[in-house]
């Protein structure tokens, strides 16, 4: 199992790098580990679904639009680096890391988890002597290893004998390793900063990735949604908490059951998971290779209410490809307490309601005698205060006249005097009710999915010979790198002719494309686009039609040159599979040496 596994990853890993999607940078100064350029085919594929640009596509589920259009999000594009003092209001810079472990000699690093992981598996799969309680009690680590902390990661290894993979020697105790990368900001070096932390990381064992996420903002005393009966119905595999303690593995759940049955914390959380599962099997994610992992009590994020991952299993095992969180209402208070400016939701009540409130009333003239500048700061600071501090700060002042009070956006402390703020207690008519919103966050790791879907449609087919094996991906038409090819069927100046018309008119209907103009034969030209995942292939011959040949059944029809362009963008933009078309056009019989020819490139 495992030697089929590496086989077929170096088969596409190879025929990935050969063919351009993807290579290591700097190559030819011997490339750094984790640095990978996107080719052509790479760049466009990604840029091709990226979860932004699949905003239009066409979703055969509920015939919507996704996500964007869909929900009616706004999009931004924020900056890469986030100042030092964002990262510790929202707790990323104390919490967010690994467990690492070092080469006692070599100074090698290593994720504790990894080395455990790869252990366990390796043993279950060639070890024959295991024993049946062994093989439970290996199977039931693998379940919660994301669960175990430094001292009882670091124990199995010692106990399991597990060394350095590249040298065998000795490994230090687990530590953690904060997984931002620090940086500063300006020329000073003074400001320090952090790249953007996220865990749904790109192509695998990369340094460098690209992140897509969603941020909805839902009432945390209602977070039902008003679509959830979009995609209560789906049914897919999913891996609940419960079962991975008790060794059990992924099973079919309903979704909308598993939401009612508290499985899944809320509606709101569903409907995303939902969503997330219609965008990775309509970009050509394999259903029974995806599975929604719940987050294990000890592995929850630090601002999580419920937390499932979206995994993708490839050569290398289950990889966490999308992450979905409820993160409650944890960040927003913290960059309010840190910052000292309220970041509330409003909600309208039909009718005035009365209720006792909390009244802070900063005085602007004393304030403005006592902090001039600073004035505007310090008044923030006072009417974004909580409860609790309001209160304790009315208690300090009517028993001694003042109190020191932190202003973050200062940076210091302040004294505050009875006379600058007035606290208390009233009964008013409320015309709205303001509150913190929780957050659900969808975060998708881009290159990663890429890597999945390249494993996921990669096969192989008997070439010429039943010894040769020609390479193709399946891409489904939407995120197909190049959508179609124009080839003449062979080189004569009146076939060029057409097929520079057809090209013309591929490049009006927005369609990316490639023409052949070589005279290479056809079956060649044929496997060379196969092998890149182009779904169409137009063939310019003799008569005054063309032909239009689907890659995976390799069937043939007969388009007008004039109409040939329209079905192209119908295929490739979603309004029509392959198979809709089969019956509106005639179909053509290809010549055998045309597919045999394919085996010869």
């Amino acid at each position: 199992m495992a030697g089929n596994r590496e086989a077929f990853r170096v088969a596409v890993g190879n025929t990935l790098e050969r063919r351009l999607f993807y290579v290591p940078s700097f190559k030819i100064y011997g490339g750094v580990a984790g640095l990978y350029d996107y080719g052509p085919p790479g760049d466009r594929q990604k840029s091709q679904f990226s979860v932004i640009e699949m905003c239009t596509q066409h979703c055969p589920y509920d015939n919507n639009k996704h996500f964007v259009l869909e929900e009616g999000m706004l999009e931004v594009d924020c900056p890469c680096v986030t100042p030092e003092v964002v990262l510790k209001a929202s707790g990323h810079v104390e919490k967010f890391t690994d467990l690492m472990v070092k080469d006692e000699k070599t100074g090698s690093c290593y994720r504790a988890d990894h080395l455990l992981k790869d252990f366990c598996k390796e043993k279950l799969e060639n070890d024959n002597t295991l024993s049946p309680e062994k093989v439970e009690e290996l199977n039931y680590i693998l379940a919660v290893l994301d669960d175990l902390s430094a001292e009882q990661l670091g124990a199995k290894i010692k106990e399991y004998g597990i060394v350095a993979p590249d040298t065998k020697n000795l490994l230090s105790d687990p530590y953690p390793f904060n997984l931002m990368f620090q940086t500063s900001i300006g020329p000073s070096g003074l400001s320090a900063g952090y790249m953007r932390p996220e865990t749904a990381q790109g192509l695998l064992r990369v340094r460098e990735f690209t992140l897509a996420e969603i941020e909805h903002f839902v009432d945390p005393e209602d977070k039902s949604h008003p679509k959830f009966s979009d995609v209560s119905d789906l049914e897919f595999l999913m891996f609940p908490r419960e079962d991975q303690l008790t060794g059990r593995s992924a099973t079919r759940l309903r979704l909308g059951e598993a939401v009612s049955e508290g499985t899944v914390n809320n509606e709101t959380l569903g409907f995303f998971i939902g969503r997330v599962y219609l965008f990775l099997t309509q970009l050509g994610i394999d259903k029974d290779r995806l599975r929604f992992r719940q987050h294990l009590p000890n592995e929850m994020a630090h601002y999580a209410a419920d937390c499932w991952d979206a995994e993708i299993e490839c050569s290398y095992g289950w990889i966490e490809c999308v992450g979905i969180a409820d993160r409650s209402a944890y960040d927003l208070r913290a960059h309010s307490d840190k910052s000292g400016v309220p970041l509330e939701a409003h909600e309208k009540f039909a009718e005035p309601r009365e209720v006792e409130k909390l009244v802070i009333t900063p005085s602007k003239k004393e304030l403005g005698l006592a902090f001039k500048g600073s004035q505007k700061m310090v008044l923030e600071a006072l009417e974004a205060m909580g409860e609790t501090e309001a209160l304790g700060m009315k208690a300090a002042l009517e028993s001694k006249g003042d109190v020191e009070f932190k202003v973050c956006t200062l940076g210091k402390d302040v004294t505050i005097k009875r006379n600058m703020v007035s606290i208390n207690m009233e009964k008013k008519k409320e015309h709205q009710r303001k509150f913190t919103p929780s957050v659900i966050e969808p975060s998708f790791g881009i290159g990663r999915i890429i890597y999945c879907l390249f494993e996921h449609c990669f096969y192989q087919r008997t070439g010429k010979t039943d010894d040769e094996q020609l390479n193709v991906f399946r891409f489904p038409p939407l995120v197909a790198p190049i959508k179609c090819t124009v080839f003449p069927l062979v080189k004569v100046e009146k076939f060029d002719v057409v097929a520079k018309k057809i090209s013309k008119a591929l490049t009006t209907a927005g369609i990316s494309h490639i023409i052949d103009i070589t005279g290479t034969s056809i079956g060649k030209r044929y496997a060379r686009t196969d092998e890149i995942g182009v779904p169409l292939a137009i063939t310019v011959d003799s008569t005054t039609s063309v032909t239009v040949r689907d890659r995976d059944s390799k069937d043939q029809i007969r388009v007008e040159v004039d109409e040939v362009a329209l079905v192209v963008k119908e295929v490739t933009d979603g309004q029509s599979t392959w198979a809709d078309i089969m019956w509106r056009y005639p179909a053509h019989t290809a010549l055998a040496t045309d597919e045999e020819e394919a085996s010869e490139t």
